[in-house]
């Protein structure tokens, strides 16, 4: 391919502020600080206007943005921007699937699982579609100091099974220590933590989309955590029961609280073995970020002079396929 020309990525969130905060909006400003050791990178707000960053009605009134290429992730948001960004070279960061919205096969799509990728690859087989997962920072290691909490469990995106009959059944037999607020240092309490329950699954089915990652799961096991914990959507990803981790919700609670507590109590620890860290690390993500990136380049280089003559795999496309097989069995008995 030669060298390619890297395209100044704009990084489109509805905001930065407090408004705006959640796993999404800190997976996606990970991403971004990670892209500007890979090319030129700038965040571009579309809701809220700061004095910081860009605004993207004010970017479009730019007349050359054939160097640009905007990274579009905020789900619910994506088929509005898709639609108005259009003519340009666009980019979607899918972190969750489910939302129902389909794509132009001319935006490729980066996810941050190969469980949503999975997704898209079935949704969109005429798209380009690219792994590069969440960075679990440096910050998240095993520091072997004392562990004085049992049990920790974080309250947001909890099931009401972990909330109102597991937790109220093991606070009796151990130390367990609930969070419902933010913690500045997350990585020091898994470390100070013995198991870490984590039971996702319901609270997705309610917002009918995904877990795109999981980032919890994996930050604990990094610490050194004994991880009870849901395998829906992208924990599927790196979460092996049995043998990185236990499958949370099991029949019944008190045979929970019985694994639970024979897990406190043994010397026998599950982990993540370092290759299977290493690869959601700095170091693997750009290296990765800056291959797809490459290629995604090259693709707009040559869309411009290239018309999309595959045929989409639309509803129409698959009652047509049944027909023809339908006929074929027929004539062929």
């Amino acid at each position: 391919m030669g060298k390619i020309n890297m395209r100044k990525l704009y990084f489109l969130v509805p905001g930065t502020g407090k408004k705006f905060a959640c796993g999404g909006l800190f997976a996606e400003l990970k991403t971004f600080e990670l892209a500007k050791q890979v090319c030129p990178s700038e965040i571009v707000t579309y809701r809220k206007k700061e004095t910081d960053n860009l605004f993207l009605d004010d970017v479009l009134k730019q007349n050359n943005l054939d160097d640009v290429i905007f990274v579009i992730s905020w789900g619910f948001d994506v088929p509005k921007l898709a639609q108005k960004l259009k003519y340009y070279n666009v980019i979607y960061h899918a972190h969750s699937a489910g939302y129902g919205f389909k794509l132009p096969s001319s935006i490729p799509i980066i996810t941050v699982s190969r469980n949503t990728m999975g997704y898209w690859g079935q949704k969109s087989p005429n798209t380009l579609i690219y792994y590069l997962p969440n960075e679990i920072s440096d910050e998240f290691n095993h520091l072997n100091i004392n562990r004085d909490i049992d049990v920790l469990v974080q309250e947001r995106k909890s099931s009401d099974y972990l909330l109102k009959q597991l937790i109220p059944a093991l606070q009796t037999r151990c130390n367990v220590v609930v969070i419902n607020h933010f913690v500045d240092d997350l990585s020091k309490l898994f470390n100070r933590s013995k198991v870490y329950l984590y039971d996702s699954a319901e609270y997705w089915a309610q917002q009918r989309v995904s877990e795109g990652f999981g980032l919890q799961p994996m930050e604990a096991l990094a610490c050194g955590c004994q991880v009870f914990s849901s395998v829906n959507g992208g924990l599927s990803d790196y979460l092996d029961p049995g043998f990185n981790c236990y499958k949370i919700a099991g029949y019944s609670t008190e045979y929970d609280v019985k694994r639970i507590l024979k897990s406190v109590h043994s010397s026998k620890k599950l982990t993540l073995s370092p290759q299977m860290l290493a690869e959601y690390r700095s170091k693997n993500i750009i290296k990765r970020l800056e291959t797809i990136l490459e290629e995604i380049n090259f693709f707009f280089d040559q869309t411009s002079q290239l018309k999309g003559d595959i045929r989409e795999l639309t509803k129409i496309k698959i009652s047509q396929l049944l027909v023809r097989k339908i006929v074929k069995k027929l004539f062929s008995n």
